[in-house]
């Protein structure tokens, strides 16, 4: 994950980076040769993959829960897969419950993911497919596994943070690339820039020369009542937490402490105590993300105070261009059709 990788990674290359190139071109052969010739299996709904090229987030599960309210809103019956990084799911594809399982079993994001649409979390994205369309579902969307070698994908949408982008360009273990961004481009069919920055333009000026579309958004946070004004401790277990810090800020809090943990974090009863301790020692407001806030549900009586105690601040993706989403599922349907009148 992004905050347990290297720093360097997500800097121009350096010895370190080069050092590491043998490795990092003996795995990018293998992801090369893994993405031209797996064998992947059609499955009987159209796919859209919300994918990324590096190891960690990109802002993908926003997007993954707008593409879905967009496809139920056109009257689709949306169903979402997702690897549970973080659970302790193996085995069969499991539908989740968000009513009952916790973000150990199934990890934080499919928690988020199922506020929007049916969710299956398996490492088998064909079966959890299977799985979500014996459930009703006719429109899958792929959190993530846009390197997955199980299953045939309609669409896939490539998310690039635009202040990170693809770091130093390297493959793992050198950097944090999961495959070359030219073998990776073959298989994209667009790429939506998220936030602001100039990391994302090496990608961007690779998908123009592919003749890949590139669409743009951005993530907007929705603040409760509480934190404008307030003197807050800011706590978060995510991919780049300081993203989350500067959020706080922009939504008019006063950032006093802010404390880092890996991502999906599971916190213990010591993080929590501590927390608490903290925040009351200098009167400040704990304010974390809803992924955090999920893995602190059904939990002890210590997280069950912190997660009473924190104001949650939830975050949205919102399309530069309002038809965008649209514009990305029909591309998936017609894409399948195509797939359909030739199989």
């Amino acid at each position: 994950m992004v905050s347990e990788a290297p720093p360097f990674w997500w800097r121009k290359a350096d010895w370190r980076a080069w050092s590491l190139w043998p490795f990092s071109a003996a795995y990018g052969a293998v992801a090369r040769r893994r993405l031209l010739n797996a064998p992947r299996e059609k499955v009987d709904a159209p796919v859209l993959c919300v994918g990324n090229l590096t190891v960690g987030g990109s802002g993908k599960t926003p997007v993954a829960i707008a593409l879905a309210r967009q496809a139920a809103a056109m009257g689709l019956k949306p169903g979402i897969l997702s690897r549970g990084h973080g659970g302790s799911v193996a085995g069969h594809p499991h539908f989740v419950d968000p009513h009952h399982d916790s973000a150990r079993h199934v990890g934080d994001e499919p928690l988020l993911l199922a506020r929007a649409a049916p969710v299956a979390v398996t490492a088998d994205r064909a079966a959890g497919a299977r799985m979500l369309i014996a459930r009703g579902c006719n429109f899958i969307i792929m959190d993530d596994g846009f390197q997955s070698a199980r299953i045939h994908i309609d669409h896939a949408l490539i998310v690039v943070d635009a202040r990170r982008g693809i770091g130093n360009g390297h493959t793992i273990p050198g950097g944090p690339m999961r495959a070359s961004l030219v073998d990776q481009m073959r298989y994209a069919d667009g790429v939506l820039k998220v936030g602001e920055g100039p990391a994302a333009e090496t990608v961007l000026r690779q998908a123009a020369r592919a003749g890949r579309p590139f669409y743009e958004a951005s993530v907007v946070p929705t603040a409760p009542e509480g934190i404008a004004g307030a003197r807050c401790l800011a706590f978060a277990g995510i991919g780049e937490p300081e993203k989350f810090f500067d959020t706080v800020t922009a939504v008019g809090g006063e950032l006093i402490v802010s404390k880092s943990f890996g991502d999906h974090h599971f916190y213990s009863d010591f993080d929590a105590q501590d927390l608490l301790a903290t925040a009351d020692a200098q009167g400040l407001q704990l304010v974390t993300t809803a992924k955090d806030a999920v893995r602190l549900d059904n939990s002890s009586e210590a997280l069950s105070a912190l997660r009473k105690r924190a104001k949650i601040i939830e975050i949205e993706a919102v399309f530069e261009l309002e038809r965008t989403p649209r514009v990305l599922i029909e591309a998936t349907l017609d894409a399948w059709r195509l797939r359909r009148a030739g199989s």
